[in-house]
């Protein structure tokens, strides 16, 4: 069914004259709840951009788009999980300004700054305090996950969050002003349409797991315009979307159908899966359990910080089914007016997300779908206010609706929002941030680790001069028969070593798998870090499983000792240098 129908205010009399809400401007008001926004954002940036950062993670991030301007392939020389887009993007900023931490971290938080403010626009027709709720939420949900750091997750929810107002903004203006839309409101929503699927397009370039979401988003905010106006999104979105064969002709279609679906699908779940829902008392994740060496006071009454998790689990797919139910009740009802069509866009996009929290249901996951579904929930809640029968509600729902809102980053879940929020606004203002600087050759990361940092400063500045440009490093496990996490960020402060293996992410059940060839890239390297920083790894999956022995025999067999790194009586990292041809150990190596 076409939806044109549309409130008598918005109807124009001449036919080339826009609709009255085109004619709006922002007001002071407006723009100032854009600036609380922004600097509710800005406030734990001094803190961010020096924070500790996740070494496999934002290790990867630095090290395979810098990989890949040195002419490395993903998928074909080192091990990639998702689309290639987010590394191209970043190759492409890295090319512009510089490989550091500080690029990434500022490529990630506009990444961030996309999904805030992108959520806040599509809460915006219910008034500027819901919306500035829900942009300070979004803040809390995004800020405190993993940092800054640039994920491709991120990029792709912006991206997907973008095309989703486009595309409702092309809606409006063909369903609220004349019936049937004049030739000015075609002209706009025709652009505006091929914007939307360009920015989908994007979305699926980055993740291309991203397709439910974006698939359902898109049903929703498309239903009914007709198949003309199909063709204007389609021309936006399969451009970009074939770019896919310039990945697939460079990469090889095998190396890349494996990596990007055969491989997360089929391999990497069984040692990356958690319990769902999580556990009651005690985190399941094995990251989750070090935050926890870390606890902050919060001054109010609040569940332990596992069983928030918990609760949180079971929040977020409700929000999800409260959303979109609201959108469909009030479609159903109203199908001409537009708030109700933003509802259950919004909606269906949470829900098209919901996998990524319930494949690995930790706090990391969960926040990355709540920074939409829970951020776009204070609209939800005003709306049903808003057709209450008692008057005073609906004349005060804007009000309610933010003291309902906070009751969850204060109450249900403060310690993975507003505490950790508040502690990194108070690291900002007083400048002692939660990072321990390693710095070697002009680049710098922040380990979370106090004992473990001025250890692998002292490892690169022992052998960092030994090595030579174009070597082979390998950085992995101190026992290659578990690969559950990586040291990536060695890689990224040795840049002119050439990785010595596929795997610089290290994933259970991949690297240390039968057939992973894993052997033999250790015989062929010339270098070995291997760390014993996640030998207590403990998850209740597939990474407690040993793989083959082959990985550790080689290194027995064809490498020497060049020291041990540690604190006391833990070592944490081993250092090793192939042995000469004629079976010798180089001098400095035992």
């Amino acid at each position: 069914m076409t939806d044109t129908t549309a409130p008598a205010d918005d109807l124009e009399a001449s036919t080339d004259e826009p609709p009255a809400w085109a004619e709006r401007h922002l007001t002071w008001q407006s723009v100032l709840s854009i600036v609380i926004v922004a600097v509710v954002l800005a406030i734990p940036m001094r803190a961010l951009l020096r924070y500790q950062g996740p070494p496999m993670e934002e290790g990867f991030m630095l090290v395979f788009p810098e990989r890949i301007l040195a002419g490395d392939v993903p998928h074909k020389d080192f091990l990639h999980l998702y689309g290639p887009g987010s590394l191209w993007a970043l190759a492409g900023w890295y090319k512009l300004v510089g490989v550091s931490i500080t690029a990434e971290r500022v490529f990630g938080l506009a990444q961030l700054a996309g999904i805030v403010f992108g959520v806040m626009a599509l809460a915006w027709p219910w008034g500027r305090r819901v919306a500035t709720t829900a942009g300070v939420f979004g803040v809390l949900l995004t800020t405190t996950a993993i940092g800054l750091t640039a994920l491709a997750w991120d990029g792709a929810v912006a991206f997907i969050v973008a095309s989703v107002w486009v595309g409702l903004r092309a809606r409006r203006w063909l369903t609220s002003g004349v019936a049937p839309p004049n030739a000015l409101a075609e002209k706009h929503a025709g652009r505006l349409l091929v914007g939307s699927g360009a920015l989908a397009g994007l979305a699926l370039l980055f993740r291309p797991d991203a397709i439910v979401a974006t698939g359902l988003a898109t049903l929703g905010l498309m239903a009914g315009l007709g198949w003309g106006r199909w063709k204007r999104w389609l021309l936006g979105a399969v451009p970009v979307v074939s770019l896919y064969l310039v990945h697939l002709a460079i990469s090889g279609p095998g190396n890349a159908i494996r990596g990007m679906f055969l491989e997360p699908v089929f391999d990497l779940r069984g040692g990356r899966s958690l319990p769902r829902p999580p556990s009651w008392d005690t985190f399941d994740g094995a990251l989750q359990k070090v935050a926890l060496l870390r606890p902050q006071p919060w001054p109010l009454p609040a569940l332990r910080s596992p069983a928030q998790a918990f609760v949180w689990f079971f929040l977020l797919p409700l929000a999800t089914a409260f959303i979109v139910g609201m959108g469909w009740w009030r479609v159903r009802a109203e199908p001409g007016e537009w708030r109700p069509r933003v509802l259950l866009t919004v909606g269906l996009l949470g829900l098209g997300l919901m996998p990524q929290a319930l494949q690995r249901a930790d706090t990391t996951h969960l926040a990355w779908v709540s920074c939409v579904t829970l951020a776009f929930l204070p609209a939800a809640v005003c709306e049903a206010l808003q057709h209450v029968r008692v008057p005073a509600v609906r004349r005060w729902s804007g009000t309610i609706t933010v003291g309902v809102i906070a009751q969850i980053p204060l109450v249900v879940i403060p310690h993975f929002t507003a505490r950790t929020y508040l502690d990194l606004a108070k690291q900002s203002a007083n400048g002692n941030v939660f990072g321990y600087p390693v710095t070697y050759d002009g680049r710098t990361f922040y380990l979370g680790a106090a004992d473990i940092a001025p250890v692998a400063q002292q490892m690169l500045e022992e052998i960092g001069p030994q090595m030579e440009p174009g070597q082979k490093l390998f950085v992995g496990t101190a026992d290659l028969r578990k690969t559950p996490y990586s040291d990536a960020y060695l890689y990224y402060l040795l840049p002119d070593m050439e990785p010595g293996t596929r795997y610089i992410e290290m994933d259970p059940g991949m690297a240390n798998a039968p057939d992973s060839g894993l052997a033999d890239e250790v015989a062929a390297s010339d270098w070995l870090i291997l760390s014993h920083v996640w030998d207590a790894w403990d998850e209740p999956n597939d990474s407690r499983i040993n793989g083959p022995d082959e990985p550790n025999e080689v290194v027995r067999r064809d490498f020497c000792k060049v020291g041990d790194y540690g604190e006391g009586d833990r070592v944490f990292f081993e250092v090793y240098r192939r042995k000469t041809a004629d079976g010798q150990c180089p001098t400095g190596s035992s």
